[in-house]
Formats: C-alpha cells, structure tokens, sequence
C-alpha cells in the first residue's frame, strides 16, 4: 500500500558531519519529494551546514542543531548517521510519535541481540525495537521495507557480499559448496569515517595496501546472518577485508567452488535473469572486468561472473560506492519503498568520471 502523498517528506538526519551524512544531504537535496527538515550535531551547532560542506552552498541552506532544538518528532523519516549505539537510544521515542527511522550504522542491523552485544561491545537497549526492524537490502527484502517503521541499513561489505551471492544461493538448487565461500573485499579510505585516526591520514593511507581485520570483522556476522537466511542453512564464510588508497569505492571479489552436478549451469544466465528487473544492479557482459570508477558517487553495483579456464571455481566481480549504495544512497532506495515512492527516485545520478 503506497503511503506517499504530494505533500513533501519531511526528512532528519541525526550525526551529519561525516562522509555518510554528507552523502545524505547530496542526495536529499536533490530528491524532489523530500523537504529537509533538521540536521544535528551537538559540536557544530549553529553552524551552516554550507560551511562544513561547501559542495551544498546554494542547495543546503540549515545550520546544524542540537537534537532538542531540532524538532525531529515532527519529521516523517529520520536517518540516523551517527556511531554505533545512537539510534537505539532514540527510535523509541521517534516511532511513538509515527516517525520512521533508517539507521546507516549497526544497531539494527543484527536480529541476534548476543552477536550484537559481542562484536560492538555495548548492550543493545531497544530489543522491542531491533525485532520490528527489516534489514534494508532491497534486492532481497523489498515487500517487508515497503512495509517497515525501522529499517537497519546494510553494512557497505555485506552489501557487495550478498548481492554477489544471492544468484547462487537462491538458484532452487545446489549450485555451490556452501562450506567454503571467499570473500576478499577492498574499501577506499572513506569507508573508516571523517574522524582523526592515523590509519587514515595521507601519509598512512596513501601508496599502501593493506588487510585488517583477518581475525574477525564486524561485519562478518552480519553477512553470515543474512547468507543463513537466503541460503536456509549457515554459509561457511572466510571474509577478507582490505583498505586500498582511494577516497571511495569498493571491490568484492568472491571465489566460489560449484558442485559436480552443476558443472553444466550458465551462471552467467542465472545472474542476468535474477538481476533483470533490478535498477540498480548492473550484470556486466560476459569476460566484463568492472572498475570501482565506474559506480563512483552513483548508487549502482555492477557485477561480472567469471569461471576461469572453465573449470570449478566461480570468480564473482562486484563493484559499489562504499558511500553511495553502500550507505547513503541505498538508505535513500529504501525510504523511496518506506514511502511508496518510485524506488529510483533522486538516485539516478551517474557515475562520475575520470
């Protein structure tokens, strides 16, 4: 049932000082059923947000608030682009005052409130909450969004991961051994935040190549959660995640081990025909070597299936913005669906080059 009237939506973005929020407000900005209501952040109160964001002079004309001074029971959506552990604090009361809620970070991401608690070190304080959330990955779960007061917007990983492997897993047959998937994945710098740490400073991040958290990663539940649910029984996952010396971008690539008796399937067909009717999943030609370039500040994801000298290893190629549609723009496509709004809506922006 579509929600959507003519009047605009009110939008709130809480934490838009980082690389999401500002995202958000590129976007938003643009989008033309929405009207910005309030964006905050207790440390630049009362600064213009064009200040900040010079790139939103002349589009973006609100200063920075405090939460209390920013009216946000009055929005009809709330994003929540803040760290870890906000917007469970604060749901409750926008939900009872029939405001939905997109949180880009974590705390509604996981259905399972010991895994939460394990991987972000913190007790998750709204579990009535966290169990009226839908996980906000449209390709897989469009009807439940369309229908959602909560959404817990993809990790930026786990969004390559599982539009990479959702073909195979939802193919009606055993296609692969599911024991044993590989995910080497690489994100550009942006992917750690606008915040002071000495990983990310130029002289650090830049001419380097590195992998961190090979031991375990926080997004690694995240995608085995979701993999158990198309899959309907665990996935086997080994996850690799790389920072490569770029502002944004990520590049996925998925090694995969077909069974003896699918030796015969045309993956590439399989791929096409799962993602026809997807606006913004690109499956590349055959022998396609996509480039992070080629989704940059879009909200596309391409992907290339190869299978190397024809033997048994499946080699899945996916590319995204690690801003865009693996963060911002994809918690855009779902308030779109939350509104009953064309799901391409604001988001047709192409991807920018060189």
């Amino acid at each position: 049932m579509s929600t959507h009237t003519s009047t605009p939506i009110k939008a709130g973005i809480v934490g838009g000082t980082g690389y999401t929020g500002v995202e958000l407000l590129r976007l938003l900005s643009q989008h033309p059923d929405v009207r910005l209501h309030a964006i905050t952040s207790r440390k630049e109160s009362g600064m213009p947000v064009a200040d900040m964001f010079p790139n939103l002079r002349g589009h973006v004309d609100l200063r920075f608030q405090t939460p209390e001074e920013a009216a946000l029971d009055q929005c009809d959506v709330v994003f929540f682009a803040t760290p870890h552990g906000v917007a469970m604090e604060q749901a409750r009361g926008l939900l009872d005052h029939g405001v939905r809620v997109i949180d880009l970070a974590a705390d509604f991401r996981l259905q399972d409130v010991d895994t939460f608690q394990q991987w972000y070190k913190m007790p998750h304080s709204s579990p009535d909450v966290l169990k009226q959330a839908v996980y906000g990955l449209p390709e897989l779960d469009r009807d439940r969004i369309r229908q959602a007061r909560v959404v817990g917007n993809p990790g930026c990983y786990p969004t390559t991961v599982l539009l990479g492997l959702a073909p195979v897993l939802q193919a009606g047959r055993p296609l692969i051994d599911t024991a044993h998937v590989i995910a080497d994945s690489k994100s550009g710098v942006s992917g750690a935040g606008r915040k002071t740490q000495v990983g990310s400073l130029f002289s650090e991040a830049a001419d380097n190549f590195a992998a961190y958290g090979v031991a375990g990663h926080r997004h690694h539940p995240e995608i085995s959660e979701c993999l158990a649910r198309i899959a309907g029984a665990p996935v086997g996952l080994t996850f690799v995640p790389h920072l490569v010396p770029m502002i944004r971008g990520m590049f996925s690539t998925l090694y995969l081990r077909i069974l003896p008796d699918a030796l015969d399937t045309d993956f590439q067909a399989l791929y096409e025909r799962r993602y026809a009717d997807e606006p913004f999943v690109d499956v590349m030609p055959a022998g396609s070597l996509p480039q992070t370039r080629s989704v940059r500040a879009s909200n596309m994801l391409r992907i290339a299936v190869h299978r190397p000298a024809g033997g048994d290893t499946l080699v899945v190629l996916v590319v995204q913005d690690n801003l865009v549609k693996g963060a911002a723009g994809q918690a855009v496509q779902n308030m779109n669906l939350m509104f009953g709004l064309p799901e391409t809506t604001g988001l047709r922006h192409v991807a920018v080059l060189p």
